[in-house]
């Protein structure tokens, strides 16, 4: 906390204005939280999405058949919470598809948001059948926080399913405990927090750089409970 204020005051004596330099300030943060921890949200993400998007409807308009195009879109709609049109697109993939992991978890995913629970869940079961790993287990923790509120052994019993997969992951725990305090089990999301640092310690200085941000998360949530 001492180095903040004396690289603020730096800042201010420099710029000589406050509102300057603190602007300056969460600039440099904002960039070496990028760098090394990844906590804080990108802002280039949503931007090149755009792009992604624009650039594939552009391909689509020449040529509405090509299906990798049209599964491309769907997923990046997905990241932007427009699962209608995604699921529009999905539905004309089905055949190219039909023995595709990624296909059919994204299709559950989005009838799983559009309220249509029990094919939602179908279909993404389906995909971890063609492939338990799809997508490293998270079809599970999807399935969990769909039921967290109408079926919590349900949920949980997809909780323990994800964890049966991962074992050594920093990410793994922090999903984990998020769920866990969806459901109420404050005990339980503390300790899956706890584990989640627990493997980033032991974990080689390599594989640190990618879960470090988990970590920094898991400690700000087991704070806060």
């Amino acid at each position: 906390m001492l180095i903040k204020f004396l690289i603020f005051g730096l800042l201010w004596r420099i710029v000589g204005n406050p509102f300057l330099a603190v602007i300056i300030f969460l600039i440099i943060l904002y960039f070496l939280d990028r760098r090394y921890v990844g906590v804080m949200p990108s802002f280039m993400k949503p931007l090149k999405r755009m792009r992604n998007i624009s650039r594939l409807r552009q391909q689509l308009a020449m040529s509405p058949n090509e299906v990798s195009s049209k599964l491309d879109l769907a997923r990046l709609l997905i990241e932007r919470k427009r699962y209608s049109e995604a699921h529009s697109l999905l539905l004309e993939l089905e055949r190219p598809y039909e023995q595709s992991a990624e296909y059919w978890e994204a299709l559950g995913t989005t009838e799983l948001h559009l309220g249509q629970t029990e094919e939602g869940e179908r279909h993404i079961l389906q995909a971890l059948d063609i492939n338990p790993r799809v997508k490293y287990g998270r079809p599970y923790l999807t399935l969990a926080g769909a039921f967290k509120d109408s079926h919590r052994d349900k949920a949980l019993a997809y909780v323990q399913q994800f964890q049966e997969i991962h074992s050594s992951s920093s990410e793994a725990y922090y999903l984990l405990g998020s769920v866990y305090r969806s459901l109420g089990r404050t005990a339980d999301a503390k300790q899956a927090y706890e584990q989640s640092l627990n493997v980033y310690r032991s974990l080689p200085k390599y594989k640190k750089r990618q879960e470090r941000r988990w970590a920094v998360r898991s400690w700000f949530r087991k704070r806060g409970l």
